[in-house]
């Protein structure tokens, strides 16, 4: 176990290197950081740090930086997550207020992400899967065709338009319509197809054909699970500005980027609003990804997750405001979708 001197000598060994990208050395953390004790005490310091594998000496006669066990303890003992300042955070609000629907919630927030953290940004779907029936609502249009539209709790609006095989008269319309409500309200999707579909044999055969036609669209709406395999992305050129971070180069870590498993998974161990999963350099699944750091959480409610976001970048990462920044933005997404 290390006293509490030696973990404010790593503490701020961290910090110097993430900020100066710089090995550190013993009288300039002595020089920055106050810490009340003789550049020889802190020497002694950073050799039983290196001996115990949390430092390193990446070249003879130069300073320490920190290794992933460093990173870690960090990041598991030291670190204090920031609070983002006012500004920052009526910033966020206002831009995700904007958004006009789901997809454009996910775009504006993989952007802000980007920006915040000037890291790669990822951005997961609402998953329909875990998504509850908010609406359902079959508004008549022009003939024989009418307007089915399904809204989840994710805030994911379907509109399909059905060709009846006659016109909808007035009566069944409203009737089916508190059918449809009473039956889909509330439940999981899986769940409202059943109920939905139930509901055909209920209504007389002359008036079957035209409830058929609209369930079975609405079923579709309610099985259509692609959502759950797409996860935006943005900011793979932040990544250009950490090239001396990568041992050799940038290209293996962009290009397992590029597959959307692999985004999939890094994303995938995230499992609560109220928790920040930080998977650190060969902690991650995936070799390529050995000299970068996974930030990530879940966005929605603690009854309710809807999908995952985080950011994946150099292990010499800003934690501390890279974690506000994922918490923060994953709170006004869950808040905005939920409205």
């Amino acid at each position: 176990m290390l006293d509490e001197r030696k973990l404010a000598v790593l503490r701020a060994i961290v910090e110097d290197y993430v900020a100066t990208q710089e090995p550190v050395g013993s009288r300039a953390l002595v020089d920055r950081h106050g810490l009340g004790v003789s550049p020889a005490t802190v020497r002694n310091d950073m050799a039983v740090l290196e001996e115990e594998g949390f430092i390193a000496q990446p070249h003879t006669s130069a300073g320490r930086i920190p290794t992933d066990k460093g990173y870690r303890l960090f990041v598991d003992r030291l670190a204090t997550v920031q609070r983002l300042s006012g500004p920052e955070r009526r910033a966020i609000e206002s831009f995700l207020e904007g958004a006009v629907d789901v997809d454009d919630v996910v775009q504006r927030s993989v952007r802000l992400l980007a920006q915040l953290t000037h890291q790669v940004a990822l951005v997961q779907y609402p998953t329909l899967t875990r998504s509850t029936v908010r609406h359902v609502e079959v508004v008549p249009l022009d003939g024989t065709r009418v307007l089915v539209v399904l809204i989840t709790s994710s805030g994911r609006v379907d509109q399909r338009i059905v060709e009846l095989p006659e016109v909808l008269g007035e009566e069944l319309l409203t009737d089916l319509r508190a059918r449809l409500l009473g039956a889909a309200l509330g439940q999981r999707l899986s769940d409202a197809s059943t109920s939905v579909a139930d509901l055909i044999e209920t209504f007389r055969p002359s008036e079957r054909p035209l409830v058929t036609a609209i369930v079975t669209t609405l079923t579709r709406a309610f099985s259509d699970e692609r959502a759950d395999e797409r996860v935006a992305v943005g900011g793979a050129a932040n990544l250009a500005r950490f090239g001396t971070d990568f041992e050799t180069s940038v290209k293996p870590v962009l290009e397992a980027l590029e597959e959307h498993v692999v985004l999939l998974k890094l994303l995938g161990e995230a499992t609560s609003p109220s928790t920040l999963t930080v998977r650190i350099g060969a902690e991650g699944p995936y070799e390529e990804l050995a000299t970068t750091s996974v930030v990530a959480t879940t966005y929605g409610t603690e009854i309710e997750p809807l999908a995952t976001l985080g950011v994946v970048g150099p292990t010499r990462m800003d934690y501390p405001g890279t974690m506000a920044a994922v918490r923060a933005v994953a709170r006004y997404v869950g808040q905005t979708l939920s409205d």
